[in-house]
């Protein structure tokens, strides 16, 4: 199956320095400024440059890589002789992504990933030919099959090796500012802008004085910060909107080969592969916002992926109604509804949304008898204020909880700023974990936590009854509770 060791492509000795260029900037210039622009300091400048490149050079020629067997094995030898080894039975996944740089050369960086090794890759090849990258990405997964076969599993039916899944409109981009994930885009921006002033600005001639002198006549006009604050916000939906596109363009989701394989991506185009037989569940998110459009987000729950919030994503902002028939359609329905919580539930979301304001009314109440300053007549509006807002939002919380169980798969839900919809396999559970605080105890619930091999680890039923809890436990896993529950019987 393997070949002769092989060399990443000679064409990343073009690439490398200029990544090495950010970092080599700063040094150029100081050397530049120092030497006054001589014959001397561009020849160090030169020197720079001239030893990146070599630094290049040596990384590309000492980097082989091969498949040997059922394993693949990547070397790095110089000084000392470093070896890898991966069996190809560990790999989780193979993701291949295009910078621009890459583009434009016909290379792509090909990430292999064993779930060993948290949110880090386990090994990277950051120059291959596209057509090197298709052939180890198939090599690399050629152990999969498709899994046996389940009802409830439509993965498991044969069909052809490559089909697609959606293909995410571009229209639907124009959700992407609900999610908020990259609406503070401008202010990201602007606190970038200030750093690298600071950090350049003795090479570009700004001493630390400019900077104080520029900051008290800023705050000696509060209307121009205001105007720029207003600006900023009023660039946040554009600005978050824009960045979203760039990252979730051309969003596909399709089957290949017994992988799930997310593509996306304008500037930089990923492709993300998740084995289809370690897939064990979804995760459906959505926010205020989102909820108020009816879209959502999707999350794989997959064993064994490293950083799965990026590589997991099975789908961005999207219809409520087309996530449902995405998941079924790659991962398998979930046949049931959601079971309340007790009122107690409810009544602890509301204490928890308006008693600490209360606080800070009653706080506000005592300063103003006080001193009689305007400023707590200010505090204690807004106190109210947010108690007011605390009622609507602990009867969200409170609606937003459930769980339940259709004979193959059990769901948890909560939140409601994040609101979060876990669905997993049964066989997907390893243990239950009933948690209760001091509170809980009063209040006659408990939190019911799945312990599962997969994603994060545990998903959890919150302030459930105490007798709902243990019921649920014994009904996705009677064989294990039910000795238990007789001798209690008994």
């Amino acid at each position: 199956m393997g070949r002769a060791p092989q060399r990443l492509s000679p064409k990343v000795l073009l690439i490398d320095p200029v990544r090495m260029l950010p970092s080599l900037l700063l040094p150029l210039v100081g050397v530049l400024f120092v030497g006054g622009f001589s014959a001397r300091s561009y020849a160090y400048a030169a020197a720079g440059v001239f030893a990146a490149v070599v630094f290049s050079t040596i990384r590309w020629v000492t980097f082989t890589y091969e498949i040997v067997g059922d394993r693949l094995e990547t070397k790095r030898s110089l000084i000392s002789r470093s070896v890898r080894t991966i069996p190809l039975e560990r790999i989780r996944g193979v993701d291949v992504s295009t910078p621009p740089l890459h583009r434009l050369l016909g290379l792509t960086i090909l990430k292999i990933d064993t779930g060993a090794s948290g949110g880090e890759e386990e090994a990277k090849l950051a120059g291959v030919s596209l057509d090197e990258a298709e052939r180890l990405k198939t090599l690399l997964l050629r152990r999969t099959a498709e899994p046996a076969a389940h009802p409830d599993l439509p993965h498991a039916a044969p069909g052809p090796k490559e089909r697609p899944i959606i293909g995410v409109p571009r229209r639907w981009l124009l959700y992407g500012p609900l999610s908020g994930a990259y609406l503070l885009t401008p202010f990201a921006f602007v606190g970038g802008a200030i750093g690298l002033a600071f950090q350049w600005g003795d090479d570009l001639g700004l001493s630390q004085d400019d900077a104080l002198t520029a900051g008290e006549w800023l705050w000696g006009h509060p209307y121009l910060l205001l105007g720029v604050a207003v600006l900023l916000v009023l660039a946040m939906p554009f600005a978050g909107g824009l960045m979203y596109a760039v990252f979730n363009w051309n969003f596909v989701l399709k089957r290949r080969d017994g992988y799930l394989v997310a593509e996306r991506g304008l500037v930089n185009r990923r492709s993300v592969s998740l084995e289809s037989k370690r897939v064990r569940g979804y995760e459906i998110v959505d926010g205020l916002a989102e909820r108020w459009a009816g879209v959502v987000r999707v999350w794989a729950i997959v064993t064994g992926l490293g950083d799965s919030e990026t590589r997991g994503q099975l789908l961005p902002d999207v219809p409520r109604h087309v996530a449902f028939q995405v998941t079924g359609d790659a991962i398998g329905p979930y046949r049931s509804g959601l079971r309340p919580h007790p009122p107690v539930a409810r009544r602890r979301r509301l204490f928890r949304a308006v008693f600490p304001w209360l606080l800070v009314a009653l706080a506000g109440v005592a300063g103003l008898w006080a001193t009689g300053s305007v400023a707590w007549w200010v505090l204690l509006v807004l106190a109210l204020l947010m108690a007011g807002v605390g009622v609507p939002l602990g009867l969200d919380r409170y609606a937003s909880l459930g769980h339940g169980y259709d004979g193959g798969r059990l769901a948890v839900r909560s939140g409601s700023l994040r609101r979060s919809q876990a669905v997993v396999e049964r066989r997907a559970v390893v243990g239950w974990r009933l948690r209760q605080t001091w509170f809980q105890r009063q209040a006659g619930v408990l939190t019911l936590i799945a312990g599962v091999g997969a994603g994060k680890g545990g998903y959890s039923a919150i302030d459930v009854a105490e007798a709902q809890g243990v019921d649920f436990a014994a009904e996705v896993t009677p064989e294990w509770l039910a000795p238990f529950l007789e001798r209690d019987g008994s």
